[in-house]
């Protein structure tokens, strides 16, 4: 069912002015520029002077609440480009690292957007940014391979590493180890800042997606030619091949764990997701969203149908499909129903569930954040902002704000608002 009842949700659009200021070293002074956002008070984003604190400014204005502020430092004049990647440190949900085409990264504080340094000496996009499990170091990786490594609390720059073409990165859910996935298809795993490295070998064709397991012994990781492995880290081989019939018929585009990783849900080119046991490497379900039950049978690849994003739901067993045409398609796990289709405006890139409850957050590439009752399929609130489409997003462990980045060279702080809240 299409779900569009649009009194029911909260839709965050053009009323308000927030004036956008740029943060950062002289440099990158601009003109100021206007968004008009509802229900959102005006924050400022203050210049930075060389040696001198940077930071956001609320500029208070009674009876409304904070809803958006700009992080803006990766605009360059010369070259304005995306911001490709956005990650929280898991520990306290308090710093953001951002990645872009500006060939940096900072990492900055969310309370006030600080930057506390700068990521500097790749050598081309950065595209994958992540805090390490105890949020004492910070990885990030280009577009041309080169993977550094960054301390948080001395802002040193502690490891780095030049492999090939680099397709994903990975910390371990508990100890101090990066695992990176190649254009090559190998995935290698390193000690940090030891540097002991090992090699888990591919097929000779892209790593396209990994994901350690939550016991921290083993890794699923998918292919280009629609193949998933399931690793055993330590001993360096491969446990099970979901391949043939039972592997995807196009590249994989994504893939997670649930919460005891028993159970992996992939997705790919083909416009299908498969959950797979992780213990017998069996695919258990194939979910297609042109049909209400799922199913098994394989047609051609379609890439305007592409499964962009996957995820399972922490206290309902319910899962989410995220596709490239605009669906987003609720499926129950037990009976493997279709329960809900959330259409969109536009292609979603990125799902995320809120950690405890039924809700399920999308970005899109209409640069809209949107937030779904999965239990009932309707809307929760629309969040806008952006210029051009949103390439990735993060919710911190509460749900009550998400931090994006765009096309447009900036990264936004939302404040989520819920009538439940």
């Amino acid at each position: 069912m299409d779900n569009s009842d649009e009194n029911s949700v909260q839709f965050h659009g053009d009323e308000e002015i927030i004036e956008l200021l740029v943060v950062g070293p002289s440099h990158y002074l601009v003109h100021h520029h206007h968004h008009y956002v509802d229900d959102f008070t005006v924050i400022s984003c203050i210049p930075g002077i060389e040696g001198k604190e940077t930071g956001w400014k609320l500029l208070d204005r009674p009876g409304t609440c904070m809803g958006l502020f700009f992080f803006c430092c990766h605009i360059d004049l010369c070259f304005p480009g995306s911001v490709f990647c956005v990650s929280l440190d898991p520990a306290t949900n308090s710093l953001a690292v951002t990645g872009g085409e500006d060939d940096k990264a900072y990492v900055w504080r969310v309370s006030d957007g600080e930057v506390l340094f700068e990521c500097t000496g790749h050598k081309d996009s950065v595209t994958s940014v992540l805090f390490s499990h105890d949020s004492s170091l910070v990885a990030t990786g280009d577009m041309s391979g080169l993977i550094k490594v960054w301390r948080v609390e001395t802002k040193q720059e502690v490891w780095s590493f030049e492999v090939g073409d680099l397709e994903w990165m990975e910390w371990h859910p508990c100890a101090p180890v990066l695992l990176a996935g190649m254009a090559d298809g190998n995935v290698w795993m390193w000690k940090i800042p030891g540097g002991d490295c090992r090699t888990l070998q591919g097929p000779g064709c892209q790593s396209t997606s990994g994901k350690v397991l939550p016991d921290g012994k083993r890794a699923v990781v998918g292919y280009e030619d629609g193949n998933v492995r399931l690793w055993d880290l330590k001993q360096g081989n491969a446990t099970h091949v979901i391949k043939g019939h039972d592997g995807h018929q196009g590249a994989l585009t994504c893939l997670t764990c649930n919460k005891d990783g028993s159970l992996v849900l992939t997705g790919s080119v083909d416009g299908r997701a498969k959950l797979i046991n992780t213990a017998t490497g069996k695919v258990l379900g194939v979910f297609s969203v042109d049909g209400g039950k799922a199913k098994a049978s394989q047609e051609d690849a379609e890439e305007t149908n592409s499964v962009e994003s996957v995820g399972f739901c922490n206290v309902l067993p319910l899962i989410a499909v995220a596709y490239l045409h605009g669906t987003l398609a609720i499926y129950d796990l037990s009976s493997q129903v279709l329960r809900h289709k959330c259409q969109h405006q536009a292609g979603i890139v990125k799902l995320q569930w809120e950690e405890s409850s039924s809700v399920v957050s999308t970005c899109s590439l209409d640069g809209a954040v949107r937030l779904w009752d999965a239990r009932s399929g309707t809307m929760v609130s629309e969040y806008r902002g952006h210029q051009a489409e949103i390439l990735d997003f993060t919710l911190n462990r509460e749900a009550s704000m998400a931090v994006t980045a765009s096309g447009d060279h900036q990264a936004k702080l939302f404040c989520l608002q819920r009538p439940d809240r």
